[in-house]
């Protein structure tokens, strides 16, 4: 009964060690594998904080669909990273179940070493990558900030010209109301020397007719009168188009 007690152990440990290796086997191919993905992504991760730098030094904004590439590409990196952690987690398990040689703890640690260098790589690209959009964002507050105080300004400046504009067309206006006033003045001169000239004309009549004499006086009076009222309507329709312009 030892003896097949024994036997029976040996088989059991020889099937544990087979499938130890084979597990080792299996998790070293994924730990391989994750590191060759992560290596293309960061390299392409890289090319990105590369790209968002040229724009910042040409002061040009990055496009809308450079910040989904960056989400998008940072959870997949993380993804693979966890993937690559849970591989190495097992294979230190794995090291601490069956027997371990120096090659096999060797590679275990260079695994680990691996996943930490590439860790500090995709937290650094991503640094620098979030502080190059965060710089973007501030740069645009202040694009905004002076586009908004440019419209403030070409806003008053065709305020300005407009009331320019409206002050010319008052002047131009006045002009011609001075211009109307001037020659209605010249007219009425005129209009005077010639009734001046009737009128001692008249009275010359009228001093040899008295009854055309008190005629003549009768439409001196309303001569009078009529020049009163027109001087009177010249006056009022000044003073309205000095007060409307």
């Amino acid at each position: 009964k030892a003896v097949v007690s024994t036997q029976s152990t040996g088989v059991s440990e020889a099937d544990m060690t087979f499938n130890s290796t084979s597990r080792w086997d299996d998790l070293r191919k994924h730990a391989r594998s994750y590191e060759n993905e992560l290596d293309t992504k960061l390299v392409a991760f890289s090319k990105l904080g590369n790209s968002f730098a040229q724009d910042m030094e040409r002061d040009s904004a990055p496009l809308l669909t450079g910040d989904n590439i960056f989400d998008t590409m940072s959870v997949e990196i993380e993804s693979i990273l966890a993937n690559l952690t849970s591989v190495n987690d097992e294979m230190a398990d794995l090291l601490g179940s069956v027997n371990t040689t120096a090659s096999m703890r060797h590679i275990c640690q260079r695994h680990r070493d691996i996943l930490q260098d590439y860790t500090q790589e995709y937290c650094k690209t991503k640094s620098n990558i979030q502080a190059f959009k965060d710089r973007e964002e501030l740069l645009g507050s202040v694009h905004q900030v002076n586009s908004f105080k440019n419209g403030l300004n070409n806003r008053k400046q065709d305020f300005f010209l407009k009331e320019n504009e409206n002050i010319m067309g008052a002047d131009g206006v006045t002009n011609d109301t001075i211009s109307i006033a001037i020659a209605t003045k010249e007219n009425l001169y005129a209009q005077r020397g010639g009734l001046a000239g009737i009128s001692s004309k008249m009275n010359a009549i009228s001093n040899k007719f008295p009854l055309i004499g008190s005629l003549m006086n009768k439409i001196n009076v309303r001569s009078r009168r009529d020049s009163i009222i027109i001087a009177g309507v010249i006056t009022g329709c000044l003073i309205a188009l000095f007060l409307l312009s």
